[in-house]
Parts: C-alpha cells; sequence; structure tokens
C-alpha cells in the first residue's frame, strides 16, 4: 500500500545526512566570507571537512588544499579540490536518500556504467572561467560588486561561442545574472548561499576538462507515454520536463525525461508561454491531447534525459496518463542517475496516489500526512490550490528539500460541483481551455506576436 510505503519516508533521515550537511554549511559559510579572510570558525569548519573525508580516495587532496587556503594559498587545483568536496558530501546525501525512496517504493534502477567522456577543449576558456571563480571564492560573496561581475562577460560571450561548452556559458551567465542583481552584496540581509555555492561548484568542476557526457548518447526509438509535465518559469526563461515512460520492443518500460525550453521576458506570463515552444507541435500536442509519441532515433543521455527532436516523433493514439501511471509506473526502471546531478535537490521521482485527503497543503494517507509542494504549480497551466485541496488523486514528483519530502502535483483527479474532473499541467499546451483563462489571453492580445514583430521592426532598421 502506498501509504505503508510513504511512511518509510517520512521518518527520520538516512544516518549521517544530518553531519554531511552540516559540513557543507561550514564550506558554505567559508564561500561567503571569502578564502582571503577566514576566521576562526571558517577555518575550523574546513579542518572538520578535511577530517571527515580524510579515509576517503579524495582525502589526501582535500586534506591538502585545506592546509594551503588556510595558510593563505588559493589556487585553482585547491579550489578544485574543495568543490569536489562539496560534491561528494552532497552525493552520498542523495544516494541515501534517493535509495530510501526506491525502497519505499519498490522500484530497482537502472546501475550507472561509466563511459569514456570527451578530451579536453579550449582550455584557455577554461582557465578564464577558473580565474574568475578563483576571484569569487576570493572575496567571497559578501566581497562581490558590479566590477567583479562584469569581469566575467568576456569570457561567457567566449564560451557561448562554442557549442561544446555552451552549457558552462549558460551557467555562469545564470551566476553572473544573480550577482548582478544582488550587487553589492554586501548590503543584502540574507544571501541564497546554499544555491551560489551549488552553482560554484558546479562550474568550477565542469570548468576542470570542458564538458562530461558520460559516454555520449544512445539512439533510441519506440513509444512514449506521458506521464506528466513539470513547467519552470522564471522571468526570462521556460522550460518544460516531461515525465514518461519509455516502450521500446519487449523491453521493460524505462522512465525517462525530455525537455523543451525558450527565451522570454517578463511580460509573457500566463498561458501564453506555451506559444513561445511552438517548435515543438508533436510534443505540445501530446501534452494537450493525452497521446502517446512514437520517436525514431531519439537520442538518449545516459541519465534518463530524451534529446527532443519534435521531426522524429509523431504523436500516437490517446493515452490517460492516471491509467498509465496504474499499470505501468511501479514496474519501470528508474534510470542511473549521473556524478555530476547527485545532489538532494535534484530528486523528482514520479508516483501515482489515490485514495487520499487533502487539506490543501498536506495529503492524508491513512495518517501519514505528505507535504504538497504548491509553490511549483505553474501559472500557465489549469493546476490551482483549490483543486490540489479538493483532488483525491494525484500524479506527481517527490522531492526533497529544506530536509523533508514533498510531494509536487503533476496531474490531479478531482470533483468539481460533485462531476469528476480531472486536469494535467500540459492541458492548455495549445490554449486554454478553461473559458475565463481563454477570455483573459484573447483581451490581452498575442503579446508574443507583437514582441516578435517588434524586434524584427528593429532588426530591419
Amino acid at each position: 500500500m502506498l501509504d505503508v510505503q510513504l511512511s518509510e519516508l517520512l521518518g527520520d533521515a538516512p544516518a549521517g545526512v544530518g553531519e554531511a550537511l552540516d559540513l557543507v554549511a561550514g564550506l558554505d559559510d567559508a564561500l561567503t566570507l571569502g578564502l582571503a579572510r577566514l576566521g576562526e570558525e571558517p577555518a575550523a569548519a574546513l579542518a572538520a571537512l578535511a577530517g571527515a573525508l580524510a579515509g576517503t580516495p579524495i582525502g589526501e587532496r582535500v586534506g591538502e588544499a585545506v592546509e594551503k587556503v588556510s595558510a593563505g594559498s588559493v589556487a585553482d587545483e585547491h579550489l578544485a579540490a574543495l568543490a569536489g568536496a562539496r560534491a561528494a558530501l552532497f552525493g552520498a546525501v542523495h544516494d541515501a536518500l534517493l535509495a530510501r525512496l526506491d525502497g519505499a517504493l519498490g522500484r530497482t534502477r537502472a546501475t550507472w556504467e561509466a563511459g569514456a567522456g570527451k578530451g579536453e577543449v579550449a582550455d584557455n576558456l577554461l582557465a578564464g572561467c577558473r580565474v574568475w571563480l578563483r576571484e569569487l571564492a576570493i572575496v567571497g560573496w559578501r566581497g562581490v560588486d558590479h566590477d567583479l561581475v562584469s569581469s566575467a562577460d568576456q569570457t561567457i560571450e567566449a564560451l557561448l561561442a562554442v557549442p561544446e561548452l555552451r552549457g558552462l556559458a549558460v551557467l555562469l551567465d545564470g551566476l553572473a545574472t544573480e550577482l548582478r542583481a544582488s550587487s553589492p552584496v554586501a548590503t543584502m540581509d540574507r544571501l541564497p548561499a546554499r544555491r551560489w555555492a551549488d552553482l560554484w561548484t558546479r562550474a568550477m568542476l565542469l570548468s576542470q576538462h570542458g564538458p562530461w557526457h558520460g559516454g555520449g548518447a544512445d539512439e533510441v526509438s519506440g513509444r512514449l507515454l506521458v506521464l506528466g509535465a513539470d513547467v519552470h518559469e522564471h522571468a526570462t526563461v521556460v522550460r518544460v520536463q516531461v515525465h514518461a515512460i519509455l516502450e521500446r520492443g519487449g523491453e521493460p518500460g524505462r522512465l525517462v525525461r525530455t525537455s523543451v525550453a525558450a527565451a522570454k521576458v517578463d511580460t509573457i506570463v500566463g498561458p501564453t508561454v506555451w506559444r513561445l515552444l511552438g517548435g515543438h507541435p508533436v510534443l505540445l500536442a501530446a501534452l494537450a491531447e493525452h497521446r502517446s509519441v512514437d520517436i525514431t532515433d531519439m537520442p538518449l543521455l545516459p541519465g534518463g534525459d530524451l534529446v527532443w527532436h519534435d521531426d522524429r516523433a509523431r504523436t500516437g493514439e490517446e493515452a490517460d496518463p492516471f491509467a498509465i501511471a496504474r499499470v505501468q509506473l511501479a514496474a519501470a526502471t528508474p534510470p542511473a542517475v549521473t556524478p555530476l546531478d547527485r545532489h538532494p535537490v535534484r530528486i523528482a521521482e514520479p508516483v501515482l496516489v489515490e485514495g487520499y485527503k487533502s487539506d490543501g497543503q498536506t495529503i492524508d494517507l491513512g495518517g501519514n500526512k505528505v507535504p504538497l509542494d504548491l509553490d511549483r504549480l505553474p501559472s500557465c497551466g489549469p493546476l490551482t490550490p483549490a483543486l490540489v485541496k479538493a483532488s483525491t488523486g494525484c500524479i506527481g514528483l517527490v522531492r526533497w528539500d529544506g530536509g523533508r519530502w514533498s510531494l509536487q502535483p503533476l496531474a490531479l483527479q478531482s470533483a468539481v460541483k460533485k462531476q469528476p474532473v480531472t486536469v494535467h499541467n500540459g492541458d492548455w499546451a495549445l490554449g486554454p481551455t478553461d473559458p475565463k483563462a481563454a477570455k483573459a489571453e484573447t483581451r490581452n492580445g498575442d503579446v508574443v506576436a507583437v514582441l516578435r514583430e517588434r524586434a524584427g521592426r528593429l532588426l530591419r532598421k
């Protein structure tokens, strides 16, 4: 029974999780103040980090890095060791939590198999990244100002020109944008220290030898059965990540993800954001019409992500996500997690829960209350807190953040005026089906078309 399974998650965290997170917090405090002016507490935190990892394969390098940094010598190899130590701690926490989740759900995860990565590329550009990341670590977040942020602009522009390094470029650009918006950081009351340290850590590791692909992608063909869509909305970008089961031949179903994204401006909000993704009509139709998708030679990365090509897909027959989840989700094989993605906040596992009662903030399954993550409900879809409260069935993502498990709804079965209703995040992918939302969009006009016309006019001048 699912309520019994969830009760296994709601107890205390696995042994050692709290201690590992405390070690990470100590390193994050040091990065906040800056490694150039380590006080007594940050120095003790770094020493504790070195002591905790002393018996691991990276223990010697971490110990040397802590010794050098504490003495005032901050070199690239020392920062790489600290970033590796931080990633290793989060990786251990991730593995413990995911093992508990898989055990509770009765899932057997695919085994990670290391592949040959690509060789080094553009050493000068990677060195430029490390210079900026080193300066950030030396001055600390509290020491960041506009001049330091702007010093990364040239490097980011050069990275964007190299296809293999665009992922790193976007990562650095995102960090620089957040720092620029917060500068001077010294005046901020509260800092997103863990988030910035997460971005710094990943960038530092990626800037050592360039992009890491885990052996590249396999081309797969088969039938994609959509479970739900997780919509990420920001002021300047929207991304839709679709969770699905991949069937091919007589093999057991595999849990996969695929994502499409588009740049936007902050005036494009609500259902209008779907128009930015019009270059993916097959995927949008599958979401809006609840259809399966037949794919041919679609690249599948080792971590379970399909690289979406709309021209390699065609919509199939109707496929009810709730029926799919009831019949196939429990037996589907979840993908292995790539080493760089082993972080607890990246846990997002699709589940089906039914027969519960909700107070709008939690769902109650036989006395076990699971918190709902309502902050992730997108404005471009029909899901609302009121529907969540009235629901009795949910396809959602189990997440772990802030020291607790939660459930993010992707689709709901509910009752409105005593009539059964089923709603999904992707229902409005081809336009809003709710009369009020459709009327509001018509009244506001086609913002996307207006902006594109104005942009074209500017380019013609």
